[in-house]
């Protein structure tokens, strides 16, 4: 596959994934495609040499394995972790301000995105719902809504004459309420916003207990630049990570392997990890654990197995932009489709070390794929990821890696098309390594 058409497959799968509970729908999608078998953590597991197979976490964690046929203490695991979610906005529970003839959706902060961008864009929702069955049960249901529904108009310049010089600033309690709709007279607004999700789900209102919805942007994702050697969309950060991986694993060769291989892809990354299905949770460790359970191992036998792991956690890395130098450690200026980036930070808000390094260098050099280092800005402060939380809750080798972006934590970030290639050509020379 051409490095285009792969970038094209990537932004498919984001658009078809507008929030983390859709981006595990489309992955457990493609995995059934391959013939991967659901199996559930409220049954027991009979896991066979050679077999797929995936388990789901509240609907927005999902881990992807398959079993390798070489004993698992001498090969260990090979494990590449990623996370589902995104910065942006959030629908608070009581979601309709009635004021002015107009009903605005009252929203809360997620995780750390560049709020001017969502100013002026074509805004929906989606997430999920919770609610009452027939036999009543409280069940899901995935909800979007396909078409604008909300927009967060910028105050005009003539209002704002400081905008160009100090940049959009937004309060987050006042100024990011997005417009709705038209104030409807003698109709709860409370009301209004069950019928709208009725509408999407075809649940009744009233039986809808509760959600868990964000804002999305409605435009697609495009390939651009001079010969479309770039592309951009929404949550690149950091879905292109996840179909990086996944795109490896699902690869021929790999599905026959002597190691046991797994893609863990969290929930919850953006707000630091800490809940039942982050990386700091107990997914990642339960579900290696009754993975060492099924095939036979004894509880030394795992810890030789966890000894014998590697763990290459994939985040989206910062690629340079000339237009900003003073903001980039000199000599480490990351350029996009320039190869994969190895991360790194002495107070381990990466993963990586100079082993674990190496270990990627030297994958990446079988794979005939070019790679850069990133250090950050020493007066700025350095982001994180899952590499650091998984590896000290598992004790496993890990090393931080991932594809130069433009614009991370924007609603419309970049990236480069080559790069997506390279990420997934090294992806699947670690897995495919015997």
């Amino acid at each position: 596959m051409t490095a285009q058409r792969q970038a094209q497959d990537l932004l498919d799968f984001i658009d078809a994934s507008p929030s983390p509970w859709h981006a595990v729908a489309t992955i457990e999608q493609r995995l059934l495609d391959y013939q991967f078998q659901r199996i559930q953590e409220n049954e027991s597991w009979s896991l066979a040499p050679g077999g797929r197979y995936y388990v789901i976490r509240d609907d927005s964690s999902i881990a992807a394995f398959v079993i390798g046929k070489q004993a698992l203490a001498k090969t260990g695991f090979k494990i590449l972790g990623a996370h589902t979610d995104s910065p942006g906005l959030r629908v608070k529970p009581q979601p309709l301000l009635d004021s002015d003839k107009l009903l605005r959706l009252a929203v809360e902060v997620y995780g750390g995105p560049i709020l001017a961008t969502f100013a002026d864009r074509d805004l929906s929702l989606a997430g999920r719902i919770a609610y009452l069955d027939s036999d009543g049960n409280i069940a899901s249901r995935l909800v979007r809504f396909d078409e604008p529904l909300l927009r967060l108009p910028n105050l005009a310049i003539h209002m704002n004459r400081g905008v160009n010089e100090d940049g959009l600033k937004l309060k987050k309690q006042t100024e990011l309420p997005l417009i709705f709709s038209a104030s409807v007279e003698q109709q709860l607004p409370s009301d209004r916003f069950r019928q709208v999700l009725e509408q999407a789900s075809n649940i009744a209102a009233d039986r809808i207990l509760s959600w868990e919805l964000n804002a999305y942007d409605t435009q697609k994702g495009v390939l651009w630049g001079d010969g479309q050697l770039f592309y951009a969309d929404s949550q690149l950060d950091n879905l292109a990570s996840c179909h990086a991986g996944l795109t490896a694993l699902l690869d021929a060769p790999t599905l026959d392997t002597d190691s046991t291989l797994v893609c863990a892809f969290f929930d919850h990354e953006e707000i630091g990890s800490e809940s039942c299905k982050g990386a700091a949770g107990s997914f990642l460790p339960d579900v290696l654990e009754r993975i060492a359970n099924s095939v036979g191992n004894n509880p030394d036998d795992y810890r030789r197995s966890l000894a014998n792991s590697f763990m290459i956690s994939a985040d989206m890395a910062h690629a340079y932009q000339p237009n900003f130098p003073g903001a980039y450690e000199p000599g480490h200026k990351i350029i996009v489709n320039h190869g994969p980036v190895i991360k790194v930070n002495v107070n381990h808000r990466y993963a990586s070390e100079c082993i674990s390094e190496a270990t990627f260098i030297r994958i990446c050099q079988l794979a005939e794929v070019p790679y850069q280092k990133y250090a950050h800005h020493g007066d700025l402060p350095c982001g994180s990821t899952i590499g650091p939380i998984a590896s000290a809750k598992l004790g496993i080798r890990s090393v931080d890696v991932g594809s130069p972006m433009w614009a991370m934590h924007s609603i419309r970030e970049s990236a480069g098309v080559l790069d997506h290639t390279y990420m997934i050509r090294a992806l699947r020379g670690f897995f495919s390594n015997r």
